[in-house]
């Protein structure tokens, strides 16, 4: 299923964000009941109908329509290389750090609507950067096919401040966390 949904990706009509973006918005009633794959095919289906790969018909019934157009160019594996080949870089000194290692910051209490990575047991608790990843694509906006590259930091927090005094005093949790997930504390 991975490699199906990563040949299609090299089509440039979505991203990673986008693809759990539609995992997130299947219908509660179905999300429950799925398994982790069949929440991977569902968010497939329903791009490659979104995107005009596909028609709804064309994918219940398994055969292609007589008259269907067809996306072209036609995957090749050299496109699918190229794809990843034209990552960008991590490496953006356009891009200013908005914290540093060693800084100690806390997780925004953010509730937005759509995608978040930023984890609901993270926001409002305090930790310290410990690694600057370097630059990446904000998956909050990229989730909507909208570019936004800001620096990803791991974050280390103790288990004590997220999950209270009985956990224990020596574990610590690292969450990689962008910019705007962040405030200096």
């Amino acid at each position: 299923m991975g490699w199906m949904d990563r040949s299609l990706s090299a089509f440039r009509k979505w991203n990673i964000d986008a693809w759990r973006h539609h995992i997130e918005t299947l219908p509660p009633v179905d999300y429950f009941q799925m398994s982790y794959y069949e929440k991977w095919l569902a968010a497939i289906e329903k791009r490659v109908v979104q995107y005009g790969f596909v028609t709804a018909e064309e994918l219940e019934s398994g055969t292609a329509a007589p008259n269907s157009s067809k996306m072209t160019p036609a995957l090749t594996v050299e496109a699918a290389r190229s794809y990843a080949r034209n990552l960008p870089s991590a490496k953006d000194p356009s891009v200013v750090a908005l914290c540093r290692v060693g800084q100690r910051v806390r997780a925004r209490n953010i509730n937005p609507v759509g995608h978040t990575r930023l984890p609901r047991y993270a926001r409002g608790k305090t930790g310290e950067i410990v690694r600057d990843h370097g630059v990446y694509s904000f998956p909050d906006s990229s989730a909507l096919g909208l570019e936004k590259r800001q620096h990803l930091y791991s974050v280390r927090f103790t288990a004590r401040e997220l999950w209270g005094e009985a956990a224990p005093s020596r574990d610590f949790v690292h969450l990689d966390m962008w910019d705007d997930y962040l405030e200096h504390a």
